[in-house]
């Protein structure tokens, strides 16, 4: 159900099959430049894709393009209510733009900017969201819901397609995680202009990621979202950080160990909680983040058979253990000794690889 449509903001390529790109939002003083530059970059280090700011004055916009020509990340102006900013920002060489239809002001006013990004063929994110839906659809309805979210999604993207020009994305955000999915299906099924998906007010870093995790996570495994944000109430850098760990999780991306552990039960006879995070403590020490499966479980007997697909995996218990790789027994070693002898034989694999 991904979008077959593509649209390009900057030299990054969205919908129409592309991975899915992961996006974040500067929360620094718009006027502070130094501090937006350092922020920006710390973020792209991160594995952050497109980077959105704010733009909320005339000076905040000038502040923005002598940053765009400083930055090679792609960039997006978010404006809300002054059609002027958002023009200034298309002329200061914004990658895209993001508006409310709603709240643009007119027509007329909105037709201004859509003329100026059409002349820059620049996209025009189209974002709604369950705090701001139009007061006629909430009164049609009787409450704010998926169905209204979604009409009103279309609606605005109609309204900008009637002017001529369909160099769209698509966003509606509710922070109510089962009435997002919903409404993003909705829309889904009914356009093929990328999508950008998110909860927006997901809450603080623990909240937050529960609410992302299964929110985004369900859309993706649905099919829906071309692009996405975790928004957190924290430093950006822990919104790429999670984003890369849903698509990760989902197996979009296989840029790191998978480590799987046992949960434990009776029959555990090893700290096996103090090992797991010993051996994930110690590959990321050592730099490995080659797409392989280390399992750690507690079971001698049964660990090989329960984990027999991973690459690497050891069990311990009753102070001796057994290092495995693909189910098979590779060695037998004292309990003491397991970590090393599991990174000693991961090194000797990756050398023989070079």
């Amino acid at each position: 159900m991904s979008s077959k449509k593509i649209v390009k903001i900057g030299d990054v390529m969205i919908g129409g099959g592309n991975p899915i790109v992961i996006q974040s939002m500067t929360n620094v003083n718009p006027l502070d430049e130094n501090a937006l530059i350092n922020q920006i970059k710390a973020l792209e280090n991160e594995g952050c894709q497109i980077i959105r700011l704010a733009v909320p004055s005339m000076e905040a916009a000038e502040i923005f393009g002598r940053i765009k020509r400083s930055v090679e990340i792609p960039m997006v102006a978010d404006i809300h209510f002054d059609y002027r900013l958002a023009i200034e920002a298309i002329n200061q060489g914004a990658d895209k733009i993001r508006i409310n239809p709603g709240n643009i002001g007119s027509r007329e006013n909105l037709e201004k900017v859509v003329n100026a990004a059409k002349n820059r063929q620049i996209p025009i994110r189209v974002g709604v969201n369950s705090g701001s839906l139009e007061k006629d659809i909430v009164m049609k309805r009787g409450c704010v819901d998926a169905e209204g979210l979604a009409e009103s999604a279309l609606r605005n993207l109609k309204l900008i397609e009637d002017m001529g020009y369909d160099n769209l994305v698509v966003s509606l955000k509710s922070s109510d995680v089962k009435m997002n999915y919903e409404a993003h299906k909705l829309v889904a099924s009914m356009t093929e202009h990328p999508i950008h998906i998110g909860i927006t007010e997901a809450g603080t870093v623990k909240s937050g990621k529960l609410k992302s995790a299964v929110g985004l996570g369900s859309l993706i495994l649905a099919g829906v979202g071309d692009t996405m944000r975790v928004s957190l109430t924290a430093d950006p850098i822990e919104e790429v950080r999670f984003a890369k760990d849903i698509l990760y999780s989902i197996g979009l991306r296989k840029d790191r160990v998978n480590l799987v552990s046992c949960p434990t039960c009776g029959r555990t006879k090893i700290n096996l909680e103090k090992l797991a995070n010993d051996v994930e403590h110690a590959l990321e020490k050592e730099g490995i983040h080659d797409p392989i499966t280390v399992a750690v479980m507690g079971c001698v007997v049964n660990g090989p058979g329960e984990a027999k697909e991973a690459d690497y995996g050891l069990a311990g218990g009753d102070g001796k253990g057994i290092i495995f790789s693909k189910g098979e027994v590779i060695k037998i070693v004292k309990e003491e000794d397991l970590l090393e002898e599991l990174l000693s034989i991961i090194r000797r694999d990756r050398d023989l690889l070079k």
